[in-house]
């Protein structure tokens, strides 16, 4: 993939988003999910000489990506790693308690995707990996290859909402008696076969690959270690902006961002003042979504949904 075509892409609710973070010339951002560094860019755009960006990514590629357009930006700095270990590097860099905003797009990038060879997508026969950073942990077919159909099934149901993960998992386990399951492709199949009931505009492997990619990565238990971190470092007035693509995700961040804008947990009839309480957040507006020209332009902004909220 050329440098050209990463810039030209443009990211899921990025004009939302612009105007979530209210970015500051001399502001500190965190894109803690770098991905194609559409965002990066436009707040880079946005910022003055003592702005500061961190971008994180556990991607090697995108790291190399942020490195080569941004790498001689001294505003500019990029770490390899789980966004889980976002306040670590920002305490790093000396500004925790001084960030002004973060960003947190989650799930699998467009380059992810359109890569075969990164095993994300059961539209394109690939090798079954489906790791972030693919030089980290197990890939998906050394997990199916070992995995009980129990354990199988587990995954699919809870990372999944798959109705039919029994039964898959039963297709899965049956299928890798006869031969190594090692590519989407192949693992697409078994599914489809297996699934009784497809949804409607919905290609039967969905909630399967979304599921076995959220496990492989620990895609939820990074958003819950992340989240209370991302409200460590921001400032006063600061703005925590998240993207969610599915209901398990939006559901975490939903109700992190309720729970701190409750502030604290007194018993029942207690009479105690709203002060007390030391909300830490403000829930920014409702939950956003993608506009019908958005939409028109990009078929997987559909199930995004943007929650904001603001440091007390």
């Amino acid at each position: 993939m050329s440098m050209a075509t990463d810039y030209t892409h443009r990211p899921v609710l990025l004009d939302e988003v612009v105007a979530a973070l209210g970015i500051r010339p001399d502001g500190v951002y965190v894109d803690a999910t770098f991905g194609r560094g559409g965002h990066t860019q436009a707040i880079m755009e946005r910022l003055g000489a003592q702005g500061r960006l961190i971008a994180i990514d556990k991607d090697p590629q995108a790291v190399q990506t942020a490195q080569a357009r941004w790498g001689n930006d001294s505003r500019f700095v990029v770490q390899q790693g789980a966004f889980a270990m976002l306040e670590q590097w920002v305490v790093a860099q000396g500004v925790a308690g001084k960030v002004s905003g973060v960003l947190l797009d989650l799930g699998v990038s467009s380059p992810q995707l359109d890569d075969s060879a990164r095993g994300f997508s059961f539209l394109r026969d690939g090798p079954l990996d489906m790791r972030m950073d693919p030089t980290q942990g197990e890939s998906a077919a050394a997990w199916l290859a070992r995995a009980t159909e129990r354990d199988i099934a587990d995954v699919l149901h809870h990372y999944g909402e798959e109705r039919h993960a029994k039964r898959i998992a039963r297709a899965i386990v049956s299928a890798r008696q006869e031969s190594p399951i090692d590519t989407t492709g192949q693992l697409a199949k078994i599914v489809a076969t297996a699934h009784p009931a497809w949804e409607v505009d919905k290609h039967p492997a969905t909630r399967a690959f979304q599921a076995i990619r959220i496990y492989i990565n620990g895609e939820l238990e990074e958003l819950e270690a992340a989240l209370p971190q991302a409200l460590r470092v921001l400032m006063p007035g600061g703005r925590l902006a998240v993207i969610s693509f599915h209901s398990l995700e939006d559901r975490l961040v939903k109700r992190f961002m309720r729970d701190a804008a409750r502030g604290g947990d007194f018993p029942p009839g207690l009479p105690v003042t709203a002060d007390a309480f030391h909300p830490q957040l403000r829930v920014m507006g409702k939950a956003q979504r993608a506009s019908a020209a958005e939409l028109a332009a990009n078929p997987r902004a559909r199930s995004a949904v943007l929650r904001v909220a603001e440091k007390a």
